[in-house]
């Protein structure tokens, strides 16, 4: 049997991981939890949290309605509410977009450095 290298092995990440990830602060995080029900990790015996993978796509979702475009917390509930799957869609091509933008921002140096 082959080892899969690509398989991520961690299964929880600690709320400061998450913060990090998306250069928030931990207390926002934490309020998150209490205006969206979807966003529920799990704690250990010391009230530690402990978020999934699936926590993280749903901050990832949270995070793009709040921050990105610039949502009030109360209309990217209803929008997460109403119309989940239309909200993950337009999160993924929001994303794709910006990873094209930065490529095409480091080709523009490279061939800026060129000249």
């Amino acid at each position: 049997m082959a080892l899969n290298l690509n398989k991520n092995l961690k299964l929880y990440y600690s709320i400061k991981e998450v913060a990090k990830m998306f250069d928030v602060n931990e207390s926002l995080l934490r309020y998150w939890e209490t205006e969206f029900p979807l966003l529920k990790p799990k704690t250990n015996a010391n009230s530690v949290r402990q978020y999934t993978a699936k926590d993280i796509e749903e901050i990832k979702l949270i995070y793009n309605l709040v921050k990105v475009r610039g949502f009030k917390i109360a209309a990217a509930r209803k929008i997460l509410n109403e119309n989940r799957t239309g909200a993950d869609k337009k999160a993924d091509v929001i994303d794709t977009l910006i990873g094209v933008r930065d490529e095409l921002v480091a080709l523009k140096k490279q061939l800026d450095g060129m000249v």
